[in-house]
């Protein structure tokens, strides 16, 4: 049985990939490791070791903590948040606008949601 902890990194890899424009096959040539290795730690279906997240986080160019991130404290309970990859390329999208437009679209974004609670 997967461990909530390590489906969250899991999905902390895969959605900072994503952000970077990695493929599977590059990250895991930077990271030393076979694809499917690099998809069972996507998945949350095996453990990434520490020494593992180490070479991760380097090629991925992130701190560790950047995994372990929206944990709460007791490790099982964690947040919930949405790592799809549509909202990652929505991401990628939106740091591409120049700030004016940034600025625009955010004051769209929040007048469609008002009165909408978000959690």
């Amino acid at each position: 049985m997967t461990h909530p902890v390590d489906v969250a990194v899991g999905r902390r890899i895969r959605f900072r990939r994503w952000m970077i424009g990695l493929t599977q096959q590059q990250l895991a040539a930077e990271a030393g490791i076979t694809f499917q290795q690099l998809q069972k730690y996507e998945q949350g279906a095996n453990r990434v070791s520490a020494s593992r997240l180490f070479e991760l986080a380097l090629a991925l160019k992130v701190p560790i903590g950047f995994f372990f991130k929206d944990l709460e404290e007791d490790g099982i309970r964690l947040e919930d948040i949405i790592l799809t990859k549509e909202a990652c390329e929505l991401l990628k999208a939106y740091h591409t606008l120049p700030e004016a437009v940034r600025s625009h679209f955010m004051g769209i974004a929040m007048s469609m949601t008002a009165g909408t609670e978000i959690e």
